[in-house]
């Protein structure tokens, strides 16, 4: 047998696949290349036709992992980046494109079939007549209050309320406010006010445990009405005692809040109130106390429900003379320890308070001996600055005491004690006290500076203290 002979270099250039050599030639023409030879335009075509392979088998992959016999462009994406080309943008599964076949070409027999992307074609007309479609906004996120202390706030992004069913006539009280939890009755003398309103409002509904229906109605009875005995004694100690320090009475504090200010509210209302309403105010002092020393309660919603029941103690002229010092000095001790507490958070609460002490003591209309001397120690528990500005600065010592030379008798000792209380609390008395002598230059200037700063009487009552140090700390304080 005869051996076949070699083959020709056109043989071994000869392509045919897919891509043509031809097609390589067109495109080097197109960017400027000229004279391709035929074996480079022969291998550049066999490597185009390579990487299509490669391109199509990949995402052919992702196809039949999905389960699907419909290659997408979403395929054709994750193989391009799996081979570390950048994909083509534009192109979507979503908005897939409609290729036409284009019409046969009579010139070309030998031409393949063509296909093309059909444009949509665009009735402006019709767009203008159409209704604008408003686009949403996109999706994000805000913060708001959904529930404050129980109560739903009326922000948008809250579900409307829904409306409350009226009331039962059991479940009002006769002054047209709630009942307390238990059927406890208010201290004081409640049964007095029975029959006095006859119009009843509707109340939020809230729903106590019997737990905290039982606590607070043996709370209630623990502490009032207030008795000497031992047992009853240890019982008031134990109430206090839980009341400071026991958690989940949230609850039960706006009832806690009511029932003291009912209690002061009856017991003030007397003319002359006796000792057994002088110790019911001071166990009622004692509750505040215990409130705002539990720091589990949220308290700041019911400041301005405490507040009144503090300041009418405070402010009071006619309180039982046996307790009237000691209530004025408990009710500035807890109204300091509330604006320690709670200044911090509103800012406004201070000079709202000391506002209300100046009127009190420097008010142009006369004002009682009591209601004073209330002032001067409320001035004293909210702190130094407080005395100076409302004691020296403001002639709160002078106008006591001209009051004081004026009436004499056994009703000045509370305001003088307390005119006194708040000079030591500008400038503490020395140890070693040296008297003054009026005699002497150094000591009449300071005497008549104290008498410009507190007038004749107070002046008279720091001199006989006999301590110089005391006297000219307080004339100090004011520069």
């Amino acid at each position: 047998m005869s051996k076949p002979g070699p083959k020709s270099k056109s043989a071994q250039t000869h392509h045919t696949g897919l891509y043509k050599a031809d097609s390589v030639k067109d495109v080097a023409e197109s960017l400027g290349i000229t004279n391709l030879a035929d074996t480079v335009a022969s291998s550049l075509a066999s490597d185009v036709e390579y990487r299509i392979h490669q391109v199509v088998e990949a995402p052919s992959r992702y196809m039949r992992h999905a389960r699907r016999t419909t290659l997408t462009t979403a395929d054709i994406d994750l193989a391009l980046r799996t081979l570390n080309i950048e994909p083509l943008y534009g192109h979507t599964p979503h908005a897939p494109f409609t290729f036409r076949r284009a019409l046969p070409f009579p010139h070309l027999a030998s031409a393949g079939a063509v296909y093309f992307v059909e444009d949509e074609e665009i009735d402006f007309d019709k767009v203008l007549r159409e209704e604008k479609i408003t686009v949403p906004r996109g999706v994000n996120w805000t913060a708001h209050w959904l529930a404050v202390e129980g109560v739903q706030p009326l922000v948008p992004e809250n579900p409307p309320a829904v409306p409350r069913e009226e009331p039962s006539p059991a479940t009002t009280a006769t002054n047209g406010k709630p009942s307390l939890p238990g059927g406890a009755p208010a201290p004081g003398r409640q049964q007095q006010q029975a029959g006095q309103q006859n119009q009843q409002t509707q109340l939020v509904k809230q729903v106590l445990s019997r737990e905290l229906q039982l606590y607070y109605t043996r709370l209630a009875s623990s502490l009032l009405p207030p008795s000497s005995s031992v047992s009853d004694s240890a019982k008031r100690t134990a109430a206090l005692a839980s009341l400071r320090a026991d958690a989940g009475l949230q609850a039960l504090l706006p009832y806690l809040v009511r029932w003291v200010g009912e209690g002061v509210v009856s017991v003030l209302r007397e003319a002359t109130p006796g000792e057994q309403d002088g110790e019911t105010l001071e166990v009622l002092l004692d509750a505040v106390g215990a409130i705002l020393e539990n720091g589990t309660l949220f308290i700041e919603p019911y400041l301005h429900q405490l507040l009144p029941a503090i300041l009418s103690i405070l402010l009071h002229s006619t309180l039982p003379r046996s307790h009237a010092t000691h209530l004025r000095t408990a009710a500035a001790q807890t109204l300091g320890r509330l604006l320690t507490q709670h200044s911090t958070t509103y800012p406004s609460l201070s000079p709202r308070i000391m506002k209300t002490l100046l009127v009190a003591l420097l008010g142009g209309a006369p004002k009682p001996l009591g209601t004073r001397e209330g002032a001067i120690r409320g001035l004293v528990g909210i702190g130094k600055e407080a005395v100076r500005k409302g004691v020296l600065e403001g002639g709160g010592a002078r106008i006591v005491g001209e009051e004081c030379a004026t009436l004499g008798g056994e009703g000045v000792d509370g305001v003088v004690d307390g005119v006194m209380t708040a000079l030591q609390t500008l400038s503490p008395p020395s140890d070693m006290a040296e008297s003054l002598d009026p005699m002497q230059e150094e000591d009449a200037k300071l005497i008549g500076q104290l008498n410009n700063l507190l007038g004749e009487f107070f002046t008279q009552k720091v001199v006989s203290r006999g301590d110089r140090a005391w006297a000219a700390g307080i004339v100090e304080s004011v520069d």
